[in-house]
């Protein structure tokens, strides 16, 4: 059964039955919602059983960004994040949140699944070379406000700026100077750059 958009709803219930999810979006409420609400279910069913977050998204709105990011800090089971392509602006920063030792990036091609724990916390994967991860600070629409919403806006984005900066912070390893610098422009890695730059735990493929 397929809707307007050609998805196979049969195809994606039973990868969701797999634990396995996909973010192959802009970030917005509404894939931001059912995200969560799968985490949230998927933890209720089994809470020892870890979940994999495929992540191929150009980014998009900060504040569903921040909500799936809590989310995946909430559950209680291990959430391994996969980079697929491209984790740009709020899809680098939902990649960074997987379970320490469960974030990854894979090249060109796929590769075996084998998952190994690095560390103590999350993992993100990518599963190529030629992944693409970018980081840069949160942008507003303020340019048609008035002066007085301008100014409140500024100030949200000033605390939206502080949050994403310190969990970059203590995902990386990397010092508050090094991350505010890197997202006062967009900054764009490979999968071995982003591995550097403590974004990405592991290259899946070579």
């Amino acid at each position: 059964m397929k809707n307007k958009r050609g998805y196979n709803f049969i195809l994606i219930n039973r990868l969701y039955r797999e634990r396995l999810l996909f973010l192959g979006q802009e970030v917005e409420s509404e894939i931001s919602n059912q995200l969560i609400g799968l985490m949230i279910y998927l933890s209720i069913e089994d809470e020892n059983k870890d979940l994999y977050f495929f992540i191929n998204s150009p980014g998009g709105w900060v504040l569903p960004g921040i909500a799936i990011y809590d989310t995946m800090q909430f559950v209680p089971p291990d959430i391994h994040t996969i980079c697929l392509g491209l984790a740009a602006s709020m899809g680098s920063f939902i990649l960074v949140g997987g379970t320490n030792y469960q974030t990854s990036s894979i090249p060109s091609r796929l590769a075996p699944m084998n998952y190994v724990k690095v560390n103590s916390i999350v993992e993100p994967y990518a599963i190529s070379k030629r992944c693409l991860v970018m980081i840069h600070q949160p942008a507003a629409g303020f340019y048609e406000a008035q002066a007085g919403e301008f100014v409140m806006e500024a100030e949200e984005l000033l605390k939206l700026r502080e949050i994403i900066t310190k969990v970059y912070v203590q995902r990386t390893g990397k010092p508050l100077w090094v991350v505010s610098e890197d997202l006062e422009r967009d900054v764009f890695m490979s999968a071995t750059e982003a591995q550097t730059h403590g974004i990405v735990d592991l290259v899946a493929v070579q």
